[in-house]
């Protein structure tokens, strides 16, 4: 079973330490599932511990001839190597050499998508979405954890396996405000029994000939790991706070981001319009019944532009140029005016979809972009969009289980509406009369999302923010039949005191995220609408008569189908709805402490198990001494010693040992002399022993326990404070106790 001399089982121990710790590393992950949505990235995770679990069991069988401080820095070696060809392979093999070795391209594209996943992760609210830059970070956090993990266990650090494990596992729990996850306390205390059992059962030998040097800096390296975890983890919206940048994408989960604390400025705009725009992201035009997702197109070259006109040569446009600069608004879709023609100032990484005029890519950051972009306002007659229909070739169909209440509140309100656009401008003023704006009714009345049921709620209940505005027109503009989607993006920005040449500069601020619909109209294209109550410019087309249709001067607002050219990009109400009662802009959750506290409990719970499970064993012994069982006293005498950090020679005899605490650590000679001469007695006079259980005494008055209890005082009086709280928190006796009394006795 053991390979005498070296310090590694042979057969079974690398396969035994490698499973044990990939057992480990993935029970460490499962809280990371409540803060993070699902997707790719537990794959990617799952397959890096496999990957690390394999290649140490590989490693070490062909390096089993080697010195152990060698081996295990040529095994931690290959496992870095193969964690990064995985990540490569699963992530950016189209980056790599054969899909798999890394290329200069490859660690730039990690690099990254590892900066946004810091963003992402230092700005989100929890869950955040499970991002491909968030899969590339977990992938190769877990990978390293896994290669400490890996090789704790091998040099059976059990001590800091638990701790690292624990605090790698508890911390999501903790920063998130997440409820008590009880399946993975239990899994991590059967983690941790099952890996002393296996300490406990190894060769004492190999853990003392194992690398000193490899032990140390495993140990070193897994907690400082431990600390730096925590500080960057997702943590809730409600005690992070805003931080330096705010993570955006296209799934419509505004509502945490909008109920921040304060507003911080994301980019700064100056047009030559007369008014800022409206900022897009994406649009969404799918809908599954509880989610709409962004849409998927074409992608081309940003010098290919995008595309055709979608409007007519009758309508009346006009040409405008607006410079952006992104300050703190990280993401992967770069924020653009509608209706974009031409960007300059971006490098070749950006594309342009020309299905929805947005530019988006994988391989760059909006953060810190300043570009122009060269823009069409189209701006029919309120007769020239009365007289076509909402119209597109593919139209997205509504799902046939929506709620019977949204088709019939869209025929109800538009009953007296002759034409498409009316019928849209009719379901537009219905919403921002009959309705109110509140970031937290959605969440108190518990429809804060955007599927169907959401939207019957948010029907009823007549209160919300904008993505339950947005979704409601969409569904009922679908129940009409007309071709609809949803955009994410900003309101127009707040004109500032700062100018640039003869233009003023906007602010836009991470409060200003906000989402939209916009219908298709043939020969015009897509025309968005305002329902959101108290917010932005509602849609608004003038006659010919009234001078709808016209240019005029050039920087005057006109009638446009972008609602974005009024008097404010502020709310129209004086009352800026995005305030709380007591007027102090976004209010803060109520914070329930509880979650926390039971977080907190359960982690010191399973910290002090390792305490907790030495006690019964000395119970247990104390016990059997009662009952006369001198070797039992005997060996909670030495557990006792390893734990106070004395050294056990294996090799020494009973009185020998004695002698030792006698002479050096000044333990009263009676009661040793009473246990050495009954294990003397249990090991050549066993029957002996027998017979005369439980009568020994010291001094006429005590048992074998009391004479096991005066030596452990003794014991603990003669060491340091430090040892006796080491003794008791973190007992080495539970991964180390001398070969020879193992030889004599079992636990």
């Amino acid at each position: 079973m053991f390979e005498p001399g070296r310090g590694t089982m042979t057969g079974r121990s690398p396969l035994a330490s490698a499973t044990l710790a990939a057992v480990a590393s993935l029970v460490s992950i499962w809280p990371y599932t409540s803060v993070i949505l699902p997707g790719g990235w537990s794959l990617v995770v799952v397959m890096m511990i496999v990957t690390v679990a394999a290649t140490g069991i590989a490693a070490r069988t062909l390096l089993r001839r080697l010195g152990s401080g060698l081996r295990g820095a040529l095994v931690i070696g290959i496992q870095l190597v193969a964690v990064a060809c995985a990540n490569t392979a699963l992530l950016a093999s189209d980056t790599a050499v054969l899909g798999l070795v890394p290329t200069e391209t490859t660690v730039r594209l990690v690099g990254i998508r590892l900066t946004r996943s810091v963003e992402e992760i230092s700005t989100g609210v929890a869950p955040i979405a499970a991002t491909e830059a968030m899969a590339t970070l977990l992938g190769l956090a877990f990978g390293v954890v896994a290669i400490l993990v890996d090789h704790l266990v091998a040099q059976r650090l059990v001590v800091l396996t638990i701790a690292l494990t624990t605090v790698v596992g508890v911390t999501p729990l903790i920063v998130s405000f997440g409820g008590t996850n009880m399946v993975w306390f239990l899994l991590q205390a059967v983690v941790i029994l099952v890996l002393f059992r296996y300490a406990a059962r190894a060769d004492v030998r190999s853990a003392r000939e194992a690398s000193p040097l490899v032990a140390a800096g495993v140990g070193v390296v897994a907690i400082a790991l431990s600390l730096i975890v925590a500080p960057g983890l997702p943590v809730s919206a409600t005690i992070a706070g805003s931080g330096p940048q705010l993570t955006v994408s296209a799934d419509l989960r505004l509502g945490d981001d909008l109920r921040r604390p304060e507003g911080v400025e994301v980019m700064t705009l100056v047009t030559s319009a007369a008014a800022a725009p409206y900022l897009r992201l994406a649009t969404l035009s799918r809908f599954d019944g509880d989610v709409w997702r962004p849409d998927r197109g074409r992608q081309q070259s940003l010098d290919e532009g995008f595309g055709p006109a979608e409007w007519g040569p009758d309508i009346e446009t006009a040409e405008h140029e607006v410079s952006i600069r992104v300050l703190g608004v990280s993401s992967e879709r770069l924020p653009v005016p509608y209706a974009a023609e031409e960007i300059t100032g971006l490098s070749e990484l950006w594309r342009a979809m020309p299905l929805n005029r947005t530019v988006l890519t994988r391989a760059a950051n909006a953060a810190g972009a300043d570009y122009t972009v060269s823009i069409t306002t189209v701006s029919p007659t309120l007769e020239q969009i009365r007289a076509t229909s909402a119209f597109a070739p593919r139209r997205a169909e509504p799902p046939e289980d929506l709620p019977a209440v949204i088709a019939e509140t869209a025929r109800d309100v538009t009953a007296g509406a002759d034409t498409d656009y009316d019928r849209l401008i009719a379901l537009q003023d219905w919403f921002r009369r009959e309705f109110s704006y509140s970031l937290q009714a959605p969440v108190e009345e518990g429809f804060d999302g955007t599927g169907a049921d959401a939207v019957a709620t948010f029907l009823e209940e007549r209160t919300g923010y904008c993505i339950h505005f947005a979704g409601a027109f969409a569904l009922m503009a679908q129940t009409l039949d007309m071709p609809v989607r949803i955009v994410v993006g900003y309101l127009p920005g707040v004109a500032t005191d700062q100018e640039r040449g003869d233009d003023t500069v906007y602010s836009v601020s991470s409060d200003q995220l906000h989402s939209w619909p916009e219908v298709h109209f043939e020969g015009i294209g897509w025309v968005p609408f305002e329902p959101t109550a108290t917010l932005g410019v509602p849609t608004q087309f003038a006659s010919a008569s009234a001078g709808g249709g016209t240019s005029g001067d050039p920087n005057a607002p006109t009638p446009t189908t972008a609602p974005n050219e009024g008097p404010s990009a502020a709310p129209t109400d004086p009352t800026d709805p995005r305030a709380d009662e007591s007027g102090g802009g976004d209010s803060l959750q109520r914070l329930d402490p509880t979650p926390v506290l039971l977080v907190l409990l359960g982690a010191i719970a399973v910290l002090l198990l390792p305490c907790g499970f030495r006690m019964l064993r000395r119970l247990l012994r104390r016990s059997r001494a009662r009952s006369g069982d001198a070797l039992a006293a005997w060996r909670e005498m030495t557990d006792t010693m390893v734990d106070l950090g004395m050294p056990v020679d294996p090799s020494d005899t009973p009185r020998m040992r004695a002698a030792e605490l006698v002479s050096e650590r000044g333990v009263a000679e009676a009661p040793l002399r009473l246990l050495v001469r009954a294990v003397e007695r249990a090991g050549y006079a066993a029957e002996v022993a027998r017979a005369d259980a439980g009568k020994t005494r010291v001094g006429g008055d005590e048992d074998l326990t009391g004479a096991l209890n005066a030596v452990l005082r003794d014991l603990r009086d003669s060491s340091p404070a430090s040892a006796r709280v080491t003794s008791t928190l973190a007992p080495a006796s539970l991964v180390r106790v001398p070969l020879a009394d193992r030889a004599r006795t079992t636990v």
